[in-house]
């Protein structure tokens, strides 16, 4: 029997801009059956959320304290059901450090892009956490499906840039969390009721 909750670990560089605010909005959206972390290829241990990026997450009602970065290693990435990186680069150095996470590691854009091409049917009724399940090998095998350059599916770094970069890049972020949580959350609830 599968365990009931999902992890999902959010990478980017520094782990104080992209990787957090994934980390915020998949908590403030995904509930209860899904726990979400980050972590940074070159953290900046201990840090809070830049700024600019948590200013982005109190606009949109989500509580940006009470973080501090950490440094992505292997003994993190043991057990993560799903890794979420902001760049190609980023999932190359996830499977450096774990070659068994390969399939269950995408960029977050990727993955968002991937569960769209997924048949909503091909989900379980259930909580988020066995719809992500199920839909991790799903998404997986439409990789290659169509080619994409990594400027599609990268999320710009905004650390130490403008606010207008941030904002980019928040925007960036908050489309993909929002394909993920249609496909996980709300398809999921549409045919809860059907059933």
């Amino acid at each position: 029997m599968p365990r009931e909750v999902f992890s999902i670990l959010a990478v980017c560089t520094g782990n104080v801009c992209r990787s957090p605010a994934v980390e915020r909005q998949l908590i403030n959206e995904l509930g209860k059956t899904v726990t979400v972390s980050s972590a940074g290829t070159h953290a900046l241990v201990g840090h809070p959320i830049s700024e600019p990026m948590a200013a982005l997450l109190r606009d949109r009602g989500i509580e940006p304290d009470k973080f501090e970065a950490r440094q992505l290693t292997e003994q993190v990435l043991r057990g993560t059901d799903l890794i979420l990186s902001m760049t190609h680069a980023q999932r190359g150095l996830v499977v450096e450090l774990a070659p068994a996470a390969v399939r269950r590691t995408f960029t977050l854009r990727e993955f968002a892009r991937l569960l769209s091409w997924v048949n909503p049917l091909a989900l379980p009724v259930g909580t988020p956490a066995d719809r992500l399940r199920a839909a991790i090998p799903l998404a997986a095998a439409e990789r290659g499906r169509q080619r994409t350059s990594p400027d599609e599916d990268d999320i710009v770094d905004p650390f130490r840039l403008s606010n207008a970069v941030y904002a980019d890049s928040f925007a960036q972020i908050e489309a993909a969390v929002d394909a993920i949580v249609y496909t996980i959350v709300i398809n999921g609830a549409r045919r809860a009721r059907i059933a």
